[in-house]
């Protein structure tokens, strides 16, 4: 199990945030982003990366406010090659999410499996209503 680090800060930094989204303009990273799905379940919602050749130790997860964000870095093999085709990335990489409302971070659940980063949220569910007819 990957470890989530839930952060409290009262206040969100906009240009921090929104350079971890990737909206900054004319500052260049070399970071490149993994393919991310994010979708909802009954109960849940499920953000999953593909990441082959890494294992569990290799990703830093973080949730600050709504956004979530998935860093780590991707080996390439120390021998030398001359590549005819090269498109599988290594490096650092970054992905990051803005969850949506009713998410509960407190007690997601992060796997690493077969290439595929998934992180389960589960829906806050509504306490205290009651439904009279």
């Amino acid at each position: 199990m990957t470890t989530l680090v839930i952060k409290s800060s009262p206040h969100i930094d906009r240009k921090a945030t929104l350079q971890a989204m990737s909206w900054n303009v004319g500052i260049r990273s070399y970071a490149w982003s993994p393919p991310t799905d994010v979708y909802e379940m009954d109960a849940s919602f499920v953000v999953r990366i593909e990441a082959a050749g890494m294992s569990e130790a290799d990703f830093s997860i973080e949730v600050d406010g709504r956004i979530l964000n998935v860093s780590g870095v991707r080996i390439d093999a120390q021998e030398r090659r001359a590549y005819l085709q090269m498109e599988i990335r290594f490096g650092e990489f970054n992905s990051s999410v803005e969850l949506p409302p009713g998410v509960d971070t407190q007690h997601a659940e992060a796997n690493y499996d077969d290439g595929f980063l998934t992180i389960v949220f589960p829906k806050i569910r509504p306490t205290g209503v009651v439904i009279r007819g």
